[in-house]
């Protein structure tokens, strides 16, 4: 997102504080114009001629600009490693770590190793009792796949 004098076009595409079109303006007047109002010009597009521009009040446009770097940052998957038979306090900390990490906006792939076939369906309890406790924290994104020596499941965070 470009803003007021970092704005090299010759002319703008501007679109009111209230969302009026106000057609095809020159540059400098574009931003005489948001100076007298005391408000930000914003670019929202480069790719089109000439730049759809938009007079935005200046919190409004901080706010913006901070939820577009937001949209920007691809999600990382953290993976979480736990066997079959964990302790309660592990199982706590466990849960926490995940917590964090979703709060944090990256995603979760919780990975139960399995050295038997028998201890598939203590996994499967295992995960799913993780699932219920991290219900406040994150989405459910896979459901919980036995696949040879590990179980999985991958949580995202919320919104």
């Amino acid at each position: 997102m470009i803003a007021n004098e970092k704005i090299k076009a010759a002319e703008v595409q501007l679109t009111g504080i209230n969302g009026e079109d106000l057609g095809i303006v020159p540059t400098a007047e574009a931003l005489t114009m948001a100076k007298k109002l005391k408000v930000d010009l914003v670019c929202t597009s480069l790719y089109q001629s000439p730049p759809p521009c938009t007079l935005i009040a200046k919190a409004q446009a901080k706010q913006e600009k901070a939820s577009a770097k937001k949209r920007e940052r691809r999600a990382k998957v953290k993976e979480i490693r736990l066997t079959p038979h964990i302790e309660d306090h592990d199982y706590d900390t466990k849960k926490q770590q995940c917590e964090k990490i979703l709060r944090g906006g990256d995603a979760v792939q919780l990975v139960i190793r399995l050295s038997s076939s028998k201890e598939g369906d203590k996994a499967k309890e295992l995960l799913q009792a993780l699932l219920k406790d991290l219900k406040e924290a994150g989405t459910q994104e896979t459901g919980i796949q036995l696949s040879g020596k590990q179980a999985a499941v991958k949580l995202n965070p919320l919104d």
